[in-house]
């Protein structure tokens, strides 16, 4: 570990502690759960005061690096799960974390037929009561729960997905094998939430926990809805990178999303 910092430097003490941390992290030195050096430790190891200590790590805990524990001390904090697809193309969850070399375990919860309330007909073009699929899926990275997602398709679209065992494929390269359905287009939002009772038990943290709540609507090349779903994902363990570009000309550009 690179344990000085410059004194003739510009950047300022603290910061030159975090990068040199963030080094043995990034570099694999420190592993998730290893317990770095306390606070008098990294003092001595660095020859700077605790009030430079505390504030690296304090940053590094805001970014999610790792993660601090009273009378325990500071540890490596489980990686986030990036996704730009989310917010940025056509590739959903699924395939977003396969080309990661990640691949997500799914756990299917509800699989069933309901009708369209007024706020589904609403999101999905459809009359109320109209016959509609739902499907609640509990994804996992490594064994751990990232995101629950609860998605709404209009029945007479793709019927046969209410048979589909979706525990080892993507919902989208189902539909589009069994009825060549495409998202073209979606809308979406993202919410700052904080997890219920029933979230926090099946996502396997705090009542209470920071979550990502992303709610879309997917259309397809038609203008017709697709699907209508929301995902509740772990504010510790999830990330969304997005790019912005300057729009050309007078066109409106378009993000596409999906959980998959």
């Amino acid at each position: 570990m690179r344990a000085y910092v410059d004194r003739e430097s510009p950047l300022p003490y603290y910061v030159q502690v975090k990068e040199a941390l963030r080094e043995q992290i990034e570099s694999g030195s420190w592993k998730p759960g290893d317990r770095i050096p306390s606070e008098p430790e990294l003092c001595d190891i660095f020859s700077v005061s605790r009030t430079v200590v505390r504030q690296a790590l304090r940053d590094m805990e805001d970014e999610g690096l790792v993660v601090r524990e009273r009378g325990r001390g500071t540890f490596i904090a489980e990686p986030k799960i990036r996704s730009r697809s989310l917010v940025h193309s056509l590739a959903g969850f699924y395939q977003d974390l396969l080309e990661q070399g990640t691949a997500p375990v799914t756990q299917v919860l509800e699989q069933e037929i309901i009708p369209a309330s007024p706020k589904l007909a609403e999101n999905l073009e459809v009359d109320p009561n109209t016959p509609v699929i739902k499907l609640v899926r509990l994804r996992f990275v490594q064994d751990d729960a990232i995101v629950l997602v609860t998605s709404y398709l209009p029945y007479e679209l793709c019927p046969e997905l209410i048979n589909a065992d979706l525990s080892h494929q993507s919902l989208y390269a189902f539909l589009k094998r069994e009825y060549d359905l495409s998202i073209a287009r979606g809308r979406r939002r993202i919410d700052a939430v904080v997890a219920s009772e029933h979230e926090a038990s099946l996502l396997q943290i705090e009542i209470g926990s920071p979550l990502l709540r992303l709610d879309s609507v997917s259309y397809l090349a038609d203008g017709r809805p697709l699907e209508y779903f929301h995902g509740l994902f772990r504010g510790d363990r999830s990330s969304f990178d997005v790019e912005i570009v300057r729009n050309q000309g007078n066109g409106r550009s378009e993000e596409i999303i999906g959980v998959d």
